[in-house]
């Protein structure tokens, strides 16, 4: 059993809760900094969930093209990682929408 995929994705899930808690070192010294805060933290999510796209389709050819080096245990965990983080992202974008609406629809 490859161990390699779990890994990738518990540094994935692990970073995100830092980011989530202000606990990563580098997006607490970019606030500080006066940089983009919450807008750095998006976007950095978004970009890791790009990426874990892009990785999955790649590695998915891979296995279509008839490449030893894929083998369809590490494609189907790399393709749900993938998924997991997308639906997360949409959840976040769903819940910002809202709040966004919240705070709109507030009497001053």
């Amino acid at each position: 059993m490859d161990t390699q995929g779990i890994g990738q994705m518990l540094d994935l899930l692990r970073s995100t809760a830092a980011q989530a808690t202000g606990d990563a070192a580098k997006p607490a010294e970019t606030t500080a900094a006066g940089g983009g805060g919450f807008a750095q933290v998006l976007k950095n999510s978004i970009d890791q969930v790009n990426s874990a796209q892009k990785q999955a389709a790649q590695m998915a050819e891979n296995l279509a093209a008839g490449n030893s080096d894929q083998n369809l245990h590490e494609v189907m965990v790399a393709l749900q990682t993938a998924s997991i983080s997308f639906q997360e992202m949409v959840q976040v974008r769903n819940r910002l929408a809202t709040a966004y609406q919240e705070v709109m629809n507030m009497q001053v």
